[in-house]
């Protein structure tokens, strides 16, 4: 089973280089330093992660791209009750079109 640190490792040898996080006014890629509505943004993978032994190290990530950027990176929440206010918002306006 693939760790939190590995999916992220494997995700950044693909091409997720920049890290997403909420503010405010959406999601903010670190490293390019532009902020992103969170509804222009694609999900090309969601994983979710539990701790062994405790719940509360839920986490999920998400390997997200900008198509008029050509920003890709990661952003990873806690998951569950432990939710930050403002992750929960930026993960309910992502917009996830994978084909099921």
């Amino acid at each position: 089973m693939e760790t939190l640190s590995e999916a992220v490792e494997r995700l950044t040898a693909a091409g997720y280089k920049d890290d997403f996080r909420a503010e405010h006014a959406g999601l903010r890629a670190v490293k390019a330093g532009c902020m992103h509505e969170p509804e222009s943004l694609v999900i090309d993978e969601i994983l979710r992660f539990e701790g062994a032994s405790d719940p509360q190290d839920e986490a999920a990530l998400f390997a997200l791209r900008c198509e008029t950027h050509g920003t890709r990176g990661t952003y990873v929440v806690a998951y569950g009750p432990s939710m930050d206010s403002l992750d929960a918002e930026m993960v309910r306006r992502l917009t996830d079109r994978r084909k099921r």
